[in-house]
């Protein structure tokens, strides 16, 4: 297989991967409907980040210990699960509903460091990095000892997502503002995503680290 088409077979299973149901999609589309525009935005900045440093660490080798210490893998395993139910029940019985505000500073870096929070602590994203990166890395004697392949392509992987999460994140924020006339369904929207992100929290927390 050519570097290009290597490099374009990437590109095809990141789409695949970024466009699948999960907790960062959750988290971005509740924040955009709940919040608006501006709150998606910021959401799909934080999370995104959050897909940089799984790169990063990928890159510099820390996440082999997540998988070669069950210690370590189930200190972080238990800390995301915890974090993505704890964002599950805030989003259930939160008394806002889906009213649409300007969020100020203070709730803007809120948003953004739920965002990334929520991803850094998910030990499967960093071992998933440290499986899918090297399939499309040609590794020569240059590339043996340097972590530039991993952060070009965990760099595009993480540009794709903005994009994506991004586009997410805007349109969701429209479609709260018809949900804030609609307070049923707007409400149904809410305990729905509250609940997934619960059960993506449990799910997480039964993980096994191989």
């Amino acid at each position: 297989m050519t570097e290009i088409h290597s490099f374009l077979l990437f590109l095809g299973l990141s789409w695949v991967l970024i466009i699948t149901p999960g907790p960062d999609l959750i988290y971005v589309l509740t924040q955009g409907v709940s919040s608006g525009r501006k709150a998606g935005l910021i959401s799909a900045i934080g999370v995104t980040l959050g897909i940089f440093v799984h790169t990063l660490f990928a890159a510099l080798g820390l996440s082999i210990i997540l998988k070669t210490s069950a210690i370590a893998f189930s200190v972080v395993k238990i800390g995301g699960a915890l974090y993505l139910i704890y964002l599950g029940l805030k989003t259930i019985f939160s008394d806002t509903g889906f009213e649409i505000s300007k969020s100020d500073s203070t709730s803007s870096r809120k948003i953004f460091l739920q965002g990334l929070i929520s991803n850094t602590l998910n030990p499967k994203v960093a071992l998933f990095f440290m499986a899918f990166l090297p399939q499309f890395i040609h590794i020569g004697a240059a590339e043996q000892t340097s972590s530039i392949p991993f952060i070009l392509l965990g760099t595009i992987f993480a540009i794709c997502s903005l994009f994506f999460l991004s586009a997410l994140g805007y349109f969701s924020g429209a479609l709260g503002q018809y949900l804030s006339t609609r307070e049923s369904v707007a409400k149904w929207i809410q305990n729905v995503s509250g609940s997934i992100m619960i059960l993506m929290g449990i799910k997480l927390a039964f993980a096994r680290q191989n």
